[in-house]
């Protein structure tokens, strides 16, 4: 059985198509979640982004998740964390549920995928797990639309050659840019993907770069400052 371990919880990661990552810890540990927060989590796989919001203090987390396997780990990650309470996973499509729901969310999170027109991975969970066929950009920024409160923040993971594209698309459905962190494996390698914070007013943003390690396996202190209440390496004995 496949599970990666934190300091505050564990999570099961053998049906669900796409495996925990360095990134995406990241990104939900600087996720920008404060304590009573309502979070809505899209796409979200194992529910791992869910567990650091709930850690982060979130009141309540609604993890929407399209496939059947990774809803199920979703909802056994969570009901095996100290936040079974405030952690709820929902098998649906984004869409349909934003339909039905008339909440208004404080951070809307997603780590959604990545690929547009490339080829298939052969397993098909994989396939719906990494492309954007079942959730177009315009889908996603749609939903965000219509289900973040006035003054929420969306918090979205991309690669680098869908930034442009998607913070056009964001900006004309009224949402606007407000940081970009990029994130770099070494100081001298390229940005390939890039955390992005969305508000409904109008604002000056930053740009911001993180390397995340100093040599092989060794964080960085900025890296490890985000990481720290998470990972068990860095755990206090």
């Amino acid at each position: 059985m496949s599970y990666f371990h934190c300091q505050q919880f564990s999570v099961r990661q053998q049906q669900s198509a796409m495996k925990i990552c360095t990134d995406g810890l990241l990104f939900g540990a600087m996720a920008p979640i404060k304590p009573g927060d309502t979070v809505l989590d899209i796409g979200a796989g194992t529910g791992v982004l869910s567990l650091m919001a709930a850690q982060l203090g979130a009141e309540r987390v609604t993890a929407v998740e399209l496939t059947r396997e990774a809803y199920e780990e979703a909802g056994f990650n969570f009901s095996n964390s100290p936040w079974s309470d405030r952690l709820t996973a929902v098998h649906r499509d984004i869409q349909s549920y934003a339909r039905e729901d008339d909440s208004d969310y404080d951070v809307i999170i997603s780590n959604p995928p990545f690929f547009v027109q490339h080829s298939k991975s052969v397993s098909p969970s994989r396939s719906i797990a990494r492309h954007t066929d079942n959730l177009s950009f315009i889908e996603l920024i749609a939903v965000v639309g219509k289900l973040l409160s006035p003054h929420g923040l969306f918090y979205v993971l991309l690669p680098a050659n869908a930034l442009v594209q998607f913070t056009e698309l964001a900006l004309a459905a009224g949402l606007y840019l407000n940081q970009q962190i990029n994130y770099r494996g070494y100081e001298h390698s390229q940005s390939k993907v890039s955390a992005l914070k969305f508000i409904r007013s109008k604002a000056q943003f930053d740009v911001l770069c993180l390397t995340i390690y100093q040599s092989k396996n060794v964080y960085t202190q900025e890296s490890q400052a985000y990481l720290q209440d998470f990972l068990l390496r860095f755990a206090q004995v």
